[in-house]
């Protein structure tokens, strides 16, 4: 087999280009915060695609944001060249799934609800798998992920255990599956994710007085920051001594700020905003995996910006508030 390479994505990439106009903007996401009401701004969602909101339950969202979601991966499964790349973004899916099934069993209730289709493995096979203890149609790392997390559960009775474990599986998956892909955007832009997800737990313990046993077990391999040098650090230190790299400069001097009592507001959105700027690297390609990459992520980001908002609206939040959540766009 020949070696895949960005004239392969040609096609993909010209694809994504004239989707991007239909992504939310930062501005019309201002303009659904700013609108009167949950009627006004779901009106300005069907502008990018979206169906009639008006009246909609909040099932009815969701299943909406769901149908988007799935819509881009179908298109993905027959046009993407590497089916690792369109793989490594399910796999956040199956690794959901994983989580609601696994916290589901632990409380006695169904996750039905709760389950995602947009993962490599069905809701319904996933499910079955994990009821009957036959994981012969889920793949491999996958499977004995949620073994072990079942079994931590079983034995400690604590999910959030469970939800450390399935997160170090799934970022250790995601990297093996971006290294096996013709560029390195994705594998960066997952290591930086990792980097994110440690600068996240490092507050959060810090802010929580939690003990230094706590903050090693919720960190992940992988990022560019290595743990022995967090968790060396953190607790003497503090967040910026640990997080120096320019990109995450402003969300780690934010994060320090929020363990000295600040809102974490402010240091959330840093973290995401720093993320939304790596992917202005895949700006600056004419074609390549980096646009279906940049593009998948950016939907994603779509999602979470529209909810916020719209459930904001029907919760009654102010505009000024709603702005104070928003995170920047891709576009």
């Amino acid at each position: 087999m020949s070696k895949i390479t960005g004239m392969d994505y040609l096609y993909l990439s010209a694809y994504l280009r004239a989707k991007e106009a239909s992504l939310l903007t930062r501005e019309r996401l201002e303009r659904m915060a700013a609108a009167s009401d949950f009627r006004e701004a779901a009106g300005l969602l069907t502008e990018c695609g979206y169906p009639e909101l008006d009246g909609a339950s909040d099932a009815e969202i969701e299943a909406a944001f769901a149908a988007r979601r799935a819509s881009l991966m179908d298109d993905m499964e027959k046009l993407c060249p590497e089916k690792a790349l369109v793989d490594a973004f399910r796999l956040r899916w199956d690794y959901h799934n994983a989580k609601v099934l696994v916290k589901a069993e632990g409380a006695s209730v169904s996750g039905e609800g709760l389950l995602s289709e947009c993962g490599r493995v069905s809701a319904g096979k996933l499910t079955e798998a994990y009821n009957q203890d036959d994981w012969r149609a889920v793949p491999s790392r996958l499977a004995e992920a949620i073994r072990e997390a079942r079994r931590t559960l079983a034995r400690t009775s604590n999910p959030q255990l469970t939800d450390m474990e399935l997160d170090k599986a799934y970022f250790a998956e995601l990297l093996a599956l971006t290294g096996t892909l013709s560029t390195d955007f994705y594998t960066r832009y997952a290591r930086m994710c990792v980097d994110m997800a440690n600068l996240r737990a490092v507050v959060r313990c810090l802010r929580g007085k939690m003990d230094e046993g706590v903050l090693r077990a919720a960190l992940i391999d992988g990022g560019d920051v290595p743990t022995s040098a967090i968790a060396r650090h953190a607790y003497g230190e503090g967040v910026q001594a640990v997080f120096t790299a320019r990109a995450l400069r402003e969300a780690a001097e934010l994060g320090q700020a929020a363990v000295e009592g600040s809102p974490l507001a402010a240091f959330e959105r840093a973290c995401d905003n720093a993320l939304t700027r790596f992917l202005d690297e895949a700006k600056r390609v004419a074609f390549g995996p980096e646009i279906a990459v940049a593009y998948i992520a950016a939907l994603e980001g779509e999602i979470v910006a529209a909810r916020m908002v719209l459930l904001g609206k029907r919760g009654g939040l102010s505009p000024e508030a709603l702005r104070e959540r928003l995170r920047e766009s891709y576009v």
